[in-house]
């Protein structure tokens, strides 16, 4: 069974940092692009951040561009999100997202679910004083 299992969320002051794991089960993740999406009450989900198959791409929404930083490390079978100097506008629930691509430098963080097929249950991150 394929599984994808978010950690790390929590609360954080302004200018804090936190690190989103996002953990598989039942595949290889080496073979898949991963991204991160969020979403809060009432508002569309929204790409965060991708990381290609082979590593070697990666992609940032504007908004947390040059804060976060998405890792993998695929002997662990896990993706990571680094996300510093956290904002109030970055709560949310955190999701990390499969998209089947071997060796492929291609990720995506268009739209609210882009072309990823397998989501975990989510990881609450709140940014507040």
């Amino acid at each position: 069974q394929l599984q994808l299992v978010e950690s790390g969320g929590g609360l954080v002051q302004p200018g804090g940092s936190l690190r989103l794991s996002c953990a598989a089960s039942g595949f290889h993740l080496d073979y898949y692009a991963i991204g991160w999406f969020r979403q809060t009450p009432g508002k569309e989900r929204e790409g965060v951040s991708c990381i290609s198959s082979s590593g070697i791409s990666t992609k940032y929404v504007d908004s947390v561009r040059g804060r976060f930083t998405i890792s993998r490390d695929n002997a662990r079978n896990t993706v990571y999100l680094q996300m510093n100097s956290l904002k109030p506008e970055d709560t949310a629930v955190y999701y990390c997202a499969a998209d089947f691509e071997p060796g492929s430098n291609f990720c995506s963080v268009i739209g609210d679910s882009g072309p990823y097929d397998y989501w975990g249950q989510g990881t609450p991150v709140t940014v507040s004083s």
